[in-house]
């Protein structure tokens, strides 16, 4: 990593950081000169039980090469908590990295209500909490940079994880907005989905694969969004093993009725190989672009 690369001044909020992920994210924040809030409630990956052990085991590393860390314990559901934590020991916000998560794999025939909502509180709910939280500081600093963790089981589904899909393709929605609101502050809102080998992916991913999907192998993407040198707002971003790529979405060009004189279902049956061939897609990145197709039928058979 470039060593211009600096956060000399700059305070950083790392939740779920008492191991996996957010543990290798906080490491290399501090190792590059950031002021490290390292939260975590220290429970169980299926979110039961807490304890205070895992962040300061944490702040303890940090501190050991002499960087700048104090430890948290609150959930992120109390996300004001975390962030008014912050502010008393070190006076400002400047990143805020949305990493703690839980598990609660079921198929959705044997999903029940507090697998479904446990699984929303934690990864939705309070990722709002602590970005919404930090959000008044960054806006009137005018500087700010916010990362949410999402998930391939999000992007393109996954067997047993129903819940746990929805909360992290719902992060990248959230993602897109505050992208959008923030850039006239210049706070910058990304999504990562990240494959590591962690204690939530352990037994998911096969051993001989485990051991070398390193969680420090993402935390390189996740420092340069959180820097001030990343000028990308609203992207989101596959990472895992020493390899990144930027996902976008992919539409075909479809299939345009009459809005006038209206259209069947035998209609959409005769057109169903047009609006799924994706020859010369479209690559819509905002809402004006999604309504190209859109717009131009209806200009069509305007008159």
């Amino acid at each position: 990593m470039s060593e211009t690369l600096h956060f000399n001044d700059k305070v950083v909020i790392v939740t779920g950081a008492g191991g996996g992920l957010g543990r290798a994210h906080a490491l290399l924040f501090a190792r590059h000169g950031a002021r490290v809030l390292v939260n975590d409630l220290g429970g169980s990956a299926h979110g039961g039980g807490a304890n205070t052990s895992a962040a300061d085991r944490v702040v303890a590393e940090i501190q050991a090469f002499g960087g700048q860390a104090v430890a948290n314990y609150d959930s992120v559901i109390e996300g004001a908590k975390i962030v008014q934590n912050a502010m008393d020991a070190f006076g400002r916000v400047d990143v805020v990295v949305n990493n703690a998560g839980i598990l609660r794999d079921k198929s959705f025939a044997k999903m029940e209500d507090t697998d479904w909502d446990l699984v929303y509180r934690v990864h939705v709910e309070g990722a709002y909490k602590v970005t919404h939280a930090a959000w008044p500081y960054l806006r009137r600093q005018n500087y700010g940079r916010v990362i949410f963790t999402s998930s391939t089981s999000g992007i393109y589904g996954n067997f047993g994880q129903s819940n746990y899909g929805m909360a992290k393709l719902g992060l990248y929605g959230l993602t897109r907005t505050l992208a959008l609101e923030g850039r006239k502050n210049n706070i910058l809102v990304n999504a990562i989905a990240p494959t590591g080998g962690t204690r939530m992916t352990e037994g998911l991913i096969p051993p001989g694969v485990f051991e070398r999907l390193k969680p420090e192998l993402v935390s390189p993407l996740v420092v340069y969004l959180g820097s001030h040198q990343c000028q990308d707002s609203g992207g989101l971003y596959e990472v895992g093993g020493g390899w990144i790529g930027k996902v976008r979405w992919e539409r075909s060009l479809g299939a345009g009725f009459d809005p006038r004189s209206g259209f069947s279902p035998a209609d959409v049956a005769e057109q169903w190989a047009t609006i799924n061939d994706f020859s010369d897609a479209a690559h819509p990145t905002d809402n004006v672009e999604a309504l190209k197709e859109m717009m131009a039928n209806l200009q069509k058979f305007a008159g």
